[in-house]
């Protein structure tokens, strides 16, 4: 019989972490979500919620009293002094302590289009994730001067059933994309569509973490997740339109010109684009097969997102009109018509 753990996942409700709640709980771990108590629906039954400020040190200190895990896992630390009060709070009452980064932090431009966990982090182009990375050395001192328990893990795009991975959208969602594509309109692509990029369902990814945990091979390791299927940016559009049974009408914008255009508009496109994807990424996973033997993303991307598009359609909250990026949309467009 598995050895039952005890795990706290600081979030534990977003697209990547509710997958993951939702199959340790079915496994039988004692989980414990530590959140503000928003999404209370999407909380498994039987796991324990503690409501907090997370970014408020003295209520966590207070709410963590007493409390031991063998599993700490954050999925909303974004800056250094995020991590750095982690580390205080945790160092002493946890096993393992995972900080999810992002790929988004590898090189770029990629020098090389296959990436590894040895691959440099540099990404001049997004502050997002110049921040993941300055996590990742602040924690990773700790661990080779102290000691500290550390994993990283570095999700790649990652999706679910209540999101349609697309490469840019408006402030509210996909919706307004998907609408586009089912309406036959012009839809934005950058480049030429051609550039190959990895998306990962979230039950996938959730698998591949969970191999993890306590694993004594992960301390003091970076390893990515993600599935093994590359598509290009054209194809990922095609699929969707496939499955809402209409003739894709792309229009094709160069990422820099398309990035200086939402600037424009209030947009901040460039860090998704020139800093992540715009770029072809193909992810290297034999570290984390190797770790985690048996491991594989099973999910297609076109099963995946035939299954996501069922459940928005089928559930109207999700689908949030954005006019304001539909009219984006079209000024982009006639201004490419016209060149």
């Amino acid at each position: 019989m598995k050895m039952k753990m005890k795990i706290l996942l600081i979030g534990g409700t977003g697209t990547i972490s509710s997958a993951i709640s939702a199959q340790l709980q079915e496994a039988g771990h004692k989980l414990t979500l530590l959140n503000r108590g928003k999404s209370k629906e999407l909380i498994p039954p039987g796991a324990e919620l503690l409501c907090g400020d997370y970014h408020n040190e003295s209520e966590m200190e207070s709410i963590l009293k007493g409390r031991k895990f063998d599993v700490v896992a954050n999925f909303i630390a974004f800056k250094v002094a995020d991590v750095q009060k982690d580390y205080r709070l945790f160092k002493d009452i946890t096993k393992q302590y995972i900080f999810i980064s992002s790929a988004s932090a590898y090189q770029k431009p990629a020098v090389n289009p296959v990436i590894t966990e040895a691959t440099p982090l540099s990404n001049p182009y997004w502050q997002y994730s110049r921040d993941k990375i300055a996590c990742e050395e602040w924690l990773m001192n700790r661990f080779r001067e102290e000691g500290f328990p550390l994993t990283i893990i570095r999700p790649s795009h990652t999706y679910g059933n209540k999101s349609i991975p697309t490469a840019v959208h408006g402030r509210i969602g996909s919706w307004s994309v998907i609408k586009r594509i089912q309406e036959e309109k012009p839809i934005l692509i950058h480049g030429d569509g051609s550039s190959l990029w990895t998306l990962t369902h979230n039950t996938d990814f959730a698998k591949g973490f969970i191999g993890l945990l306590l694993h004594p091979g992960a301390i003091g390791q970076a390893v990515h997740i993600t599935s093994d299927e590359n598509l290009s940016w054209t194809q990922i559009y095609e699929i969707i339109a496939r499955k809402l049974e209409v003739t894709l009408n792309p229009c094709y914008v160069p990422s820099n010109v398309l990035a200086k255009l939402g600037t424009e508009a209030g947009y901040d496109f460039e860090g998704g684009l020139l800093g992540d994807k715009s770029v072809t990424a193909i992810f290297d996973n034999t570290k984390l097969k190797r770790l985690v033997p048996g491991f594989c993303a099973t999910k297609r991307f076109d099963q995946g997102v035939s299954e996501a598009i069922d459940f928005i359609f089928n559930n109207p909250k999700y689908q949030m009109e954005d006019p304001e990026f539909d009219a984006f949309c079209d000024m982009v467009f006639r201004k490419m018509e016209n060149l």
